[in-house]
């Protein structure tokens, strides 16, 4: 099974989808029996000890295809910018859904070592705490922003001077609307404080909806199926890191502009 892809990635024509694409509600049954198959086989390796950074990213690679096979179209630019990079980074960008949960490990672990910032919530849900857990994550409440803020660079310096990136999602909470009020600085004040640089990236994942029930198990939208990644150059932190956090902002609102205006343009026709 391939575990690398190139610079760029767009999900060829000719890929073969489940012959439920689009039936509903057969379909998204589908879709969720599927994806909880392949999470509960993480889980059992995960509980026995034996899920190393190539299974999470193997688990990561057959989300993505699934997700392929259920109609989502990825397009993904920029991972030459992660081939770049001689050392440890802050992963920062925007949060939308479940989906660049489980697919960013594989676009990022085959390239580099690396872990995330969570909240405690996922690390207590029964189906996907072990596999988190696995990942020694960085572990926050988002209901104490100081402790937060104490916990995430105590931690992050001793993971990234171990070697290890670390992923940063600065919304309180995921968001199909980015809104930079949001957005705080707590990514680029670890990179500051650990001397390294920041990878900012921008996503648009609503192709798989967030949960009323069940926020990780939402619906995949058909209609709305164009997935998009970025990654932009590194960025070397200055000062208080204020004038990077803008840019940071300022390259996810331009993609999300763009990849809207795709759409809306694949609309009218």
């Amino acid at each position: 099974m391939p575990l690398i892809i190139p610079d760029q990635y767009h999900t060829p024509e000719n890929t073969r989808q489940l012959w439920l694409h689009r039936m509903l509600p057969h379909f998204q049954i589908a879709f969720k029996y599927k994806f909880l198959r392949v999470n509960f086989h993480a889980r059992k390796l995960a509980v026995r000890g034996r899920y190393p950074t190539e299974e999470w990213a193997r688990s990561s690679y057959r989300v993505m295809k699934l997700l392929e096979s259920c109609g989502g179209r990825f397009h993904i630019t920029g991972l030459e910018n992660l081939r770049q990079c001689t050392g440890p980074v802050v992963f920062i960008g925007n949060h939308m859904s479940t989906l660049e949960t489980m697919v960013l490990p594989f676009l990022i672990a085959q390239i580099m070592d690396v872990t995330f910032v969570v909240k405690d919530s996922l690390i207590k849900s029964w189906s996907f705490g072990p596999v988190m857990k696995s990942r020694d994550p960085i572990v926050v409440s988002r209901h104490n922003s100081r402790e937060d803020l104490v916990k995430v660079i105590t931690q992050g310096l001793a993971i990234l001077a171990g070697g290890r990136s670390v992923v940063i999602f600065p919304q309180s909470t995921r968001r199909t609307e980015f809104q930079p009020e949001e957005f705080n600085s707590l990514g680029v004040k670890l990179a500051s404080k650990a001397g390294v640089q920041v990878i900012p990236f921008a996503l648009k994942t609503d192709f798989w909806k967030n949960g009323r029930f069940v926020k990780d198990l939402g619906p995949l939208d058909a209609g709305n199926n164009q997935v998009h990644f970025s990654f932009g150059p590194p960025m070397v932190i200055k000062g208080s890191g204020k004038e990077e956090n803008k840019k940071i902002i300022e390259f996810i609102q331009g993609n999300l502009a763009q990849w809207t205006g795709l759409a809306t343009i694949g609309s009218d026709k």
